[in-house]
């Protein structure tokens, strides 16, 4: 018995050895500090491009005092499902407040956005269905088409003459074409226009994922549903609610018929605790402040310009996006990691992204903007790296 566990333990011992080999190995830091454009990480400061947090509402003042009226309103724990008795008001009046923001019919509250992804795509789909996706989905998207046993198939990254091709093709009794909004890794942004034309053409729902867009795309921070201008019944769209909202947890949006059927249907919502209510008092606050800070939009685009102007004559090549996530590509996953140890040893932490989050030879440095940082903290960051560039 013991040698047979012993070996179980060295299997699981060579797998962490071979991902160390290839520079994949991943470790863990510890925040000391609320989630700032300044933290505290093991006992030493840092101005931190990692967080998702781009309106920095993640220690906004008005939030945190949300926070805790909801907690002295309604305690700290949900207790319950939100089909048992888990659906307190604060979840009640977030998901009118969500509907509202985002102009469609109906929101539903998830716990995060892969149960959010979970729970949608494996009540729209089925076997003797089919699933259309970008190549460069979020791994949550490509999880719930696998586990929704229905045909996946992946076209090229924003391709949509390929995409066509392949739902034409298609003879499923449902298609589904699913889409990140903002690309995590690279930063650029679908065509949703045009997903939704081919969605018309063949009959098939569009499902949009906008963790990234939501807060920052579009005039009053609505996403990618108002940067674009679209409007349809047979869009389901997610968003995240921990990343420019600065809180926890996510939504799917749309049609009335679709949200109730994911309140009866999506297991990830039924066999789940609800998330805290003082959350959800919180995030009410949250889109507020997104409406009437409209300036925190801006000054990121403010931001991304400083970004590029400093990077312009990198060696390394900055991928092409104007939102908050600035991708800068160093090929070896080797190089990517010890460029991201040069920058923290000059105070400043920004990740390095390396296979399978991205595709091999492309391991990157994620920046992540935020409202909180200043134009120095930038121009600092693009000093540091050309400098490192040149070695």
């Amino acid at each position: 018995m013991i040698d047979h566990e012993s070996r179980l333990m060295a299997s699981l011992a060579a797998e962490l050895a071979a991902l160390d080999s290839d520079g994949l190995l991943r470790t863990r830091r510890t925040l000391q500090t609320p989630q700032d454009a300044r933290v505290a990480v093991d006992g030493r400061e840092y101005v931190a491009f990692c967080s998702n947090d781009y309106l920095g509402f993640g220690s906004h003042p008005e939030l945190v005092r949300a926070a805790c009226e909801g907690a002295h309103a309604f305690g700290v724990g949900a207790g319950a499902s939100h089909l048992v008795l888990g659906h307190a008001q604060p979840h009640h009046e977030l998901e009118t407040a969500l509907a509202r923001f985002t102009g469609l019919p109906a929101a539903l509250l998830f716990s995060s956005g892969y149960m959010a992804n979970l729970g949608l795509l494996t009540v729209l789909a089925g076997r003797g269905d089919a699933i259309f996706a970008d190549k460069l989905n979020h791994a949550s998207l490509n999880d719930a088409a696998l586990l929704s046993r229905a045909d996946f198939k992946r076209y090229p990254h924003l391709d949509l003459a390929a995409a066509e091709r392949m739902v034409r093709a298609s003879r499923a009794a449902r298609k589904i074409i699913v889409s990140d909004a903002v690309f995590s890794m690279d930063g650029d942004v679908a065509p949703v226009q045009g997903l939704l034309e081919l969605a018309e053409r063949y009959d098939a729902w569009l499902v949009l994922d906008d963790a990234h867009g939501s807060g920052v795309l579009g005039r009053n921070g609505r996403g990618v549903l108002e940067q674009s201008g679209v409007q349809s019944g047979r869009i389901a769209y997610m968003a995240t609610l921990g990343k420019a909202a600065g809180v926890y947890g996510a939504f799917v949006a749309g049609d009335r018929t679709l949200v109730e059927t994911l309140l009866q249907r999506a297991r990830t919502y039924i066999y789940t605790t609800a998330t805290p209510p003082l959350l959800a008092h919180a995030l009410s606050k949250s889109l507020e402040l997104m409406e009437r800070e409209a300036w925190r939009r801006s000054y990121l685009q403010t931001l991304v310009a400083v970004l590029k102007a400093g990077l312009r004559e990198c060696v390394w090549r900055l991928l092409p996006s104007d939102t908050p996530i600035q991708p800068l590509v160093i090929g070896g996953n080797g190089e990517a990691v010890a460029v991201s140890r040069a920058l923290a040893a000059r105070g400043l932490l920004v990740p390095a992204i390396r296979p399978p989050t991205v595709p091999r030879g492309t391991a990157r440095l994620r920046i992540s903007l935020s409202a909180n940082h200043h134009i120095e903290d930038v121009e600092r960051l693009t000093e540091a790296l050309m400098s490192l560039a040149r070695g």
